[in-house]
């Protein structure tokens, strides 16, 4: 006898299934706020700590002119972006969230240097520029019914092409190469910021413990944040007005 075949299922209940769908709309505006309340927080530290160092010479002589530790905030920065994800599991929420602060405040350090060769007029007109994009291609990986994943892979494939290539134009020195560089760095940020928004989505969703939650809601931010901060950066070789 199938046992499958004479049971009778549950019956349909609608009012059911509308509870569940607002629990999961619940949820996923709830992981979606931390998300973009956190990458906000970011690009505030960032901002602050730019401002700070660019305003003081001896702040300016330690950060920037100083190489071990300008390239000491850089590699701090890079052990970060990996190992952050990589032991994500093995901290806790609040550790991680104080070293996306850290990554955000080294990051402002390092971009002290933007004040010091572009116009705050073009600085400030860029901002909203880069702002304007990131949340029109953040708006359209929310919304979109395309699946982003294999352009995903593509976006991270291009990414490491352009960062050797960046790497190759610091020895070339070429004025040609390196607009180019800026033009395909704006194209792959602006599709970044579409798929990682999808998949901030897709975590939103996803039936996880609160707390792995609100670590990948950390993450989530980290991403964009980094996505915006680079749209931003290739936009103003692009557009920003040096200094005389």
């Amino acid at each position: 006898m199938d046992y499958y075949q004479n049971q009778t299922p549950p019956p349909y209940n609608p009012q059911s299934y509308e509870q569940m769908q607002k629990a999961a709309q619940v949820q996923t505006n709830s992981v979606l706020k931390r998300v973009y309340v956190r990458m906000f927080i970011g690009l505030l530290i960032s901002a602050f700590c730019a401002l700070g160092v660019a305003s003081s010479p001896a702040a300016i002589a330690f950060f920037l002119g100083n190489p071990f530790v300008y390239w000491g905030m850089f590699i701090a920065m890079l052990v970060m972006a990996f190992v952050i994800p990589a032991r994500m599991e093995k901290m806790s929420t609040g550790t991680i969230l104080v070293l996306f602060c850290i990554f955000c405040a080294l990051m402002g350090c390092s971009l002290a240097s933007v004040f010091m060769i572009y116009t705050a007029t073009s600085i400030t007109a860029t901002f909203f520029m880069a702002a304007g994009t990131f949340g029109a291609m953040s708006v359209y990986g929310y919304f979109t019914k395309t699946n982003l994943d294999k352009m995903g892979s593509i976006f991270i494939m291009a990414l490491f092409g352009l960062f050797i290539a960046m790497i190759v134009n610091i020895f070339l020195k070429s004025s040609g190469l390196e607009w180019v560089i800026s033009i395909i760095g704006v194209l792959l940020f602006v599709g970044l910021t579409a798929w990682d928004t999808q998949q901030v989505k897709r975590l939103a969703q996803a039936n996880l413990s609160p707390e792995l939650t609100d670590k990948l809601a950390t993450m989530g931010a980290l991403n964009l944040y980094l996505d915006f901060i680079n749209l931003f950066l290739f936009l103003l070789r692009i557009f920003g007005g040096g200094r005389d």
